[in-house]
């Protein structure tokens, strides 16, 4: 054994469970997320189970699609692929100016390995596109993109198992596909990041899936719902900053809005999930304290089914405001906002290695255990 597999071996054995990462969807803002990968990768971590919905599942595509040594060349190349240069720079005579022309050259032209408009779309609102073309723009240049860095014959070896997560267009359902219960294909990636109605819906087995966020965008409960329950240590990367002042202007309305929409519900997620595991751990115990005769009764038996002694860590990063930010900072695929988000990623995971929160003692009654880490890195002026 080498010193590298020495070291990671004994990282592993002071975590407590499997490694979870969730991926919430956000578009450009998913850069913050392969600085947290970048973190972990460089501390000998690597993800378990990777759930991921929009861009999440495209990152968590990219890490479950290639080998552990390839996998942040894998990230730093799609994301240099996402970047959006404008024809002019004018960074030194009017500053900032250059991520605005960045933002209308996405609008217009779209990301030459991400999506490309589609013109048809402006033909009218009754114009007949067909339900596999029904999007402002094509997301043909991401299929490319992924089969060129994503090997799936790795994603379909669970190792790391992959979910990703999309809404069933005709029911309004979430639907988790998962690797560890059939074959993934980058059909299954699209899906999740098929936002409307920028992008077209995917279709799956003869059924249209539209991007997972609409409905759930932080899909932790995947975790929760998973049948058998591991301990696990989860670290769940947040894009969308759930608390905000109050909006005095239109643009920040329009910004708050979208914070609000797309921020995770994982507050109220993790009270009830509190609520459920520690009275899985109550029957747990009462369980145990019958004697062996009652243990044995099939009635019995059957309700202490209902105990876990299983302990989740729930590790919460969230990407910080960059400074004058607006609501159009999902498609700021500008190079100064990708490194900016990926360095607080990687500045705020390393953080929480360094703290490791989830060593101590604990409430033997609980099951879910949050740790916050919300603070905001100082940014880097342009």
């Amino acid at each position: 054994m080498n010193s590298m597999q020495g070291k990671t071996q004994t990282i592993r054995k002071d975590l407590p469970g499997q490694i979870v990462l969730v991926l919430q969807g956000g578009g450009a803002l998913g850069s913050y997320q392969a600085g947290v990968y970048q973190a972990l990768h460089e501390a000998g971590i690597e993800p378990d189970w990777i759930i991921g919905t929009s861009i999440g599942a495209i990152n968590a595509s990219l890490i479950a699609g290639n080998e552990p040594k390839h996998r942040l060349a894998r990230l730093k190349e799609f994301w240099k692929r996402m970047e959006q240069h404008p024809v002019w720079n004018l960074r030194t005579a009017f500053p900032g100016f250059n991520d605005k022309l960045a933002y209308w050259s996405t609008v217009t032209h779209g990301i030459p390995g991400f999506f490309r408009p589609n013109p048809l779309a402006h033909a009218g609102d009754s114009y007949p596109l067909g339900a596999d073309h029904a999007g402002f723009y094509s997301t043909a240049p991401l299929e490319n993109t992924l089969l060129d860095l994503v090997d799936f014959s790795l994603v379909n070896r669970c190792a790391p198992r992959l979910t990703v997560g999309a809404a069933h267009v005709r029911s309004s359902q979430m639907r988790y596909f998962d690797s560890r219960d059939g074959e993934l294909t980058v059909k299954h990636i699209m899906a999740s990041g098929a936002l409307p109605p920028a992008f077209p819906a995917v279709r799956i087995d003869g059924e249209l899936y539209w991007d997972g966020g609409i409905l759930s965008n932080t899909p932790t409960e995947a975790v929760f719902d998973d049948n058998p329950r591991k301990d696990s240590l989860i670290f769940a990367v947040h894009l969308w900053n759930p608390v905000g002042a109050e909006p005095t202007t239109m643009a920040e309305v329009l910004n708050r809005h979208k914070d609000v929409q797309y921020s995770s519900r994982i507050a109220s997620q993790i009270v009830r999930q509190q609520q459920a595991h520690r009275l899985r751990h109550v029957i747990n115990q009462l369980a145990a304290r019958l004697p062996e005769s009652d243990r044995s009764d099939p009635a019995v038996r059957e309700l202490a089914g209902y105990g876990c002694p299983t302990r989740m860590h729930v590790v919460r990063l969230l990407a910080p405001q960059l400074d004058h930010e607006t609501h159009t900072k999902d498609i700021d695929f500008s190079p100064s906002g990708i490194m900016r988000r990926w360095d607080a990623g990687y500045a705020h995971t390393r953080s929480v290695l360094e703290r490791k929160p989830w060593v101590g003692e604990f409430d033997p009654l609980s099951g879910v255990v949050l740790h916050e880490h919300m603070e905001d890195m100082p940014m880097a002026a342009e």
